[in-house]
């Protein structure tokens, strides 16, 4: 999972004016693929979706009381899961997007409302999301991310709420609460692995990354050690699954082999069809063999055949 918050700009990002330039910079990709007839999303906010971009520009714009011309009026938040964590959210375009607006309204903004440590709970964030599918610049076949409007002031226009402070849980002096951007990064991980279920490797984790990037040499060795003790354990792990699978065909005697074989490859018609087929199970044909003694069993058309008895002057298996 990657999170990042647009650095203010003068251009797109300029957050010291209104919204508009945003809203409509995030609905350019909207309109190409309503040009391909491709599913599109529109903007949603914790409540409600398929919002009119001229409610989420009147909504943030007017909500800035108390604040100075030259202050930011809204922040803008990328949320871009990996390839990995798009698999485990869906398998069309449209389920994963119904499961990122799920993980930003359960997840990410309670989180995002919880770090401020003031108090507040999702419902007193006033944000509004947009989903893209593509990303320019890269090879990636799954590209799913969300764009992130964020309110500077929460739904009572009463709190400034800034997540690029340098302040963290204080509370003393002129800024209390704060903001702990590694922090939101923890949760909304571990958040997301609950909500989907997700195995996440040590590698895939936040922590890892953060520590290989900004931690000690002292700490970035101890992961280095852990990710080795890891390896270790799952080699052996895999050793003993291999030590059973060959103690149960000795009590067994044999192994079936089941390999289905297509009609065209069975009847010759297609000579290269059928060694592709049988240069794709070699491999696994020859790890079985060397493990213990096999009888084999032939489907043809996906019909099982009852197992001839093996003949004791033959040696070998037919192919």
């Amino acid at each position: 999972m990657h999170i990042d918050f647009a650095p203010p700009s003068n251009g797109t990002y300029n957050n010291a004016r209104s919204s508009r330039q945003l809203a409509n910079y995030l609905e350019h990709e909207d309109f190409e693929r309503m040009e391909k007839g491709i599913y599109t999303e529109g903007f949603f906010n914790l409540t409600n979706d398929n919002i009119y971009k001229s409610k989420l520009i009147k909504d943030i714009d007017s909500n800035i009381g108390q604040l100075l011309k030259t202050d930011a009026k809204f922040y803008a938040i990328h949320v871009s899961p990996s390839e990995k964590e798009l698999q485990v959210m869906g398998n069309t375009e449209q389920e994963r997007a119904e499961a990122m607006k799920r993980y930003i309204r359960e997840v990410f903004i309670p989180e995002y409302a919880n770090n401020f440590n003031k108090g507040l709970s999702a419902s007193d964030i006033k944000f509004y999301g947009k989903i893209h599918f593509d990303r320019n610049r890269s090879d990636n076949e799954l590209n799913m991310h969300c764009h992130l409007i964020v309110s500077r002031k929460d739904q009572a226009n009463k709190k400034k709420l800034s997540p690029l402070t340098n302040q963290r849980n204080t509370k003393r002096g002129t800024i209390t609460g704060g903001f702990d951007r590694v922090n939101l990064f923890r949760q909304v991980e571990l958040g997301f692995d609950k909500v989907f279920d997700y195995n996440r490797q040590q590698t895939e984790s936040f922590n890892y990354h953060n520590t290989m990037k900004n931690g000690s040499i002292l700490e970035q060795l101890k992961l280095q050690e852990e990710k080795f003790q890891y390896s270790e354990r799952e080699t052996e792990n895999n050793q003993k699954k291999t030590l059973s699978f060959n103690l149960e065909n000795k009590k067994t005697g044999y192994q079936a082999v089941h390999i289905s074989i297509p009609n065209n490859t069975k009847q010759g018609n297609d000579t290269s069809a059928n060694q592709s087929f049988i240069l794709e199970n070699e491999s696994t044909f020859n790890t079985l063999l060397s493990i213990t003694p096999l009888r084999t069993t032939y489907f043809t058309n996906h019909e099982e055949q009852i197992p001839k008895p093996k003949k004791k002057k033959k040696k070998g298996y037919r192919w």
